[in-house]
């Protein structure tokens, strides 16, 4: 098990594209989520399956099991198990400042979403603001998968940081 302390923030411009040393297509069905906070899912990129299941939020950060699956299992359970809705997105990795930063667009249903994590080895870890970072949505439930598929997912359209910030907590 790891424990995962992640900071979410909107991006502000396109300058990050510069720094992109690696990318690669992610596809996320989510399997079940509780009232807890916890959450199971599945997951596809270009390569491998895996599953994840991810424990009660303690402050930023919470606990965090992956494991590995075959692919066929995972496309299965996408099609069988998971809800409707998808998570499809493209992430980027930009190193800076001793950190890699995942800036993920989002496309299918959530087409219009661009937001940017950075992992943390503990909460109080000081890091330096890469300039194309806009406003942190760090625990903000509105940027949250599960939320975003439950009201953007059957639109058809794009969707804009502002729409997401405009609904109610």
């Amino acid at each position: 098990m790891r424990f995962e302390v992640e900071r979410k923030f909107l991006v502000a411009d396109d300058g990050w594209q510069a720094g992109v040393t690696t990318r690669r297509r992610l596809t996320d069905g989510l399997i079940g989520q509780f009232a807890t906070g916890n959450k199971v899912r599945v997951r596809l990129d270009e390569g491998r399956a895996w599953l994840t299941v991810k424990g009660e939020r303690v402050g930023l950060g919470r606990p965090e099991f992956e494991y590995e699956i075959p692919r066929a299992d995972a496309e299965s359970m996408m099609s069988l198990v998971c809800e409707t809705c998808f998570i499809e997105k493209t992430r980027h990795c930009v190193p800076y400042a001793g950190l890699v930063w995942e800036v993920d667009v989002y496309g299918g249903t959530l087409t219009g979403l661009i937001l940017a994590e950075v992992e943390l080895g503990h909460e109080g870890q000081a890091f330096d603001r890469p300039p194309w970072l806009g406003t942190e949505v760090t625990g903000d439930p509105r940027f949250r998968q599960s939320a975003l598929l439950r009201r953007f997912g059957d639109e058809g359209r794009r969707v804009t940081p502002e729409e997401v910030l405009a609904l109610p907590l």
